[in-house]
C-alpha cells in the first residue's frame, strides 16, 4: 500500500515536471498596464522592459533586486544609446529584494507609493510561473497583473531547479509556512 502511495506521488510529480517544462511563459501582447517590473537575475530582461516602456506600455518601470552599486549611467553604458531618456524619466531601481518573495514585497510597497493598479511582471519564461505565483500571493486581487516572459532556452537542471522551488513554496503557503 505504502509503495503504491509513493509510486503513485512520484509519477505526479514526474507528469507535473513534464507539464511545467512544456508550459513555460511566454510574452505578453501590446497590452498596456501603468507599471512594469523586471526582475533582475536573467539575461534580456531589463532590456525588454526598456524596449517595453520605449513603446509606451507603461508610465514607469522598477528594476527589482539592481545591486545597489548599479547606476542609472551603468545601465545606460550596457543598454547602449538611446535608452538615456527613459533611464532618467520612468525607471527606479530597487535594491531590497534578494529572492523572488522579496522582489514581489518590494515591487508591492513600489506600486502602492506611486498608486499604480496594474503592473506588467517581466522575466524569464522559466521563472514565470513561480514569479507569478509570488506576486500573486503578495499583492492579491488589488492589482491586475500581466505575465510578460523572456524566452529562453533553459538548460534541464534550470528547469528542474525551478520546478522544485515552485512546487516546495506552493506548499508553504498550502502549509501556512
Amino acid at each position: 500500500m505504502i509503495l503504491r502511495l509513493a509510486a503513485i506521488l512520484l509519477l505526479l510529480y514526474a507528469l507535473g515536471f513534464a507539464l511545467f517544462s512544456v508550459t513555460l511563459g511566454q510574452p505578453a501582447g501590446a497590452d498596456v498596464t501603468q507599471a512594469i517590473v523586471v526582475l533582475t537575475g536573467g539575461p534580456n530582461r531589463i532590456e525588454r522592459g526598456v524596449a517595453l516602456m520605449r513603446e509606451g506600455r507603461a508610465r514607469r518601470m522598477l528594476i527589482a533586486g539592481a545591486d545597489p552599486s548599479v547606476s542609472r549611467a551603468d545601465l545606460q553604458k550596457r543598454l547602449g544609446p538611446g535608452t538615456s531618456k527613459v533611464l532618467r524619466c520612468c525607471v527606479d531601481l530597487g535594491s531590497e529584494s534578494v529572492d523572488t518573495r522579496s522582489n514581489a514585497e518590494e515591487a508591492g510597497r513600489w506600486l502602492s507609493k506611486n498608486g499604480f493598479t496594474s503592473l506588467r511582471l517581466v522575466t524569464s519564461d522559466w521563472h514565470m510561473r513561480r514569479a507569478a505565483y509570488e506576486f500573486r500571493h503578495h499583492l492579491g486581487p488589488r492589482y491586475s497583473l500581466l505575465t510578460d516572459a523572456v524566452p529562453t532556452r533553459p538548460r534541464f537542471l534550470t528547469l528542474f531547479g525551478e520546478y522544485n522551488k515552485y512546487v516546495l513554496r506552493r506548499a508553504a503557503v498550502w502549509l501556512d509556512m
